[in-house]
C-alpha cells in the first residue's frame, strides 16, 4: 500500500521557519536539491495547508523556474505532475493543475486515499502535518537537518504528542545538511 510520507527542511533545533516567519537558512544546495528531487519522484499526490501551498505553487510559474538549474527545473517538472490537495478554510480557489481544495483534512478520507493511490502521498506544512501525525495518518518522515539554530519560531513536529520512530536510513552531505529517514510507530 502506498504509504503517506511528511518531508520538512528544519533547523537543528526544530523549526521549520524562524520568528519572523523566515525560511531562507534552510534553502539546500545543488546536492542536498538533487536528493530532495529523488525522494520525492515516489510521490503521485501532495496535500497541502494553505501556508506550505501558497509557498510551493511558485513551482508551477514558467517565470520562477526559467534560468534555473537543471535540479531546480527537475523538481519544478516532479511537482508539477503530482496532484495536489490543499485544505483551507480560506481560500476561495486554487491556482495550480491537477489540485483541488478541501476545507478539513478528514482521517478517512486520507485513508482512502491511500487505499486507492497507485503511488505514496507527501503532506507538507507542519500544522496539516501534525494534524496528519496525531491521527495515525503518517508512515514515514523524511526530515532534513539544516545546520543551524534559530532559536524559535514554527515547529516542525507536533506539540503535545508522543510517538515512536524507527531510524530507515540517514545521510550526511558536504553542507552540513543531515537527512534522517523514520518509520513511525503507532
Amino acid at each position: 500500500m502506498p504509504k503517506l510520507i511528511y518531508s520538512a527542511i528544519l533547523s537543528l533545533d526544530g523549526y521549520v521557519a524562524d520568528e519572523n516567519g523566515r525560511f531562507d537558512w534552510a534553502a539546500p544546495d545543488e546536492e542536498v536539491h538533487a536528493f530532495v528531487n529523488d525522494l520525492e519522484r515516489s510521490i503521485g499526490t501532495y496535500l497541502y495547508g494553505r501556508r506550505m501551498y501558497e509557498t510551493m505553487v511558485a513551482w508551477e510559474s514558467p517565470e520562477i523556474v526559467r534560468g534555473q538549474s537543471a535540479v531546480m527545473r527537475d523538481f519544478a517538472e516532479i511537482w508539477k505532475a503530482a496532484d495536489k490537495v490543499v485544505y483551507s478554510r480560506t481560500l476561495d480557489k486554487v491556482s495550480s493543475a491537477k489540485t483541488r481544495l478541501e476545507r478539513d483534512l478528514n482521517p478517512e478520507a486520507v485513508r482512502r486515499m491511500k487505499a486507492q493511490a497507485a503511488r505514496d502521498l507527501s503532506i507538507g506544512g507542519p500544522e496539516l502535518a501534525s494534524h496528519a501525525i496525531k491521527a495515525g495518518l503518517v508512515d514515514e518522515c523524511h526530515l532534513l537537518l539544516a545546520p543551524i539554530v534559530v532559536g524559535g519560531g514554527n515547529p516542525a513536529l507536533p506539540r503535545n504528542a508522543r510517538f515512536e520512530l524507527e531510524l530507515l536510513n540517514e545521510r550526511r552531505f558536504r553542507s552540513g545538511f543531515i537527512h534522517l529517514h523514520y518509520r513511525l510507530g503507532r
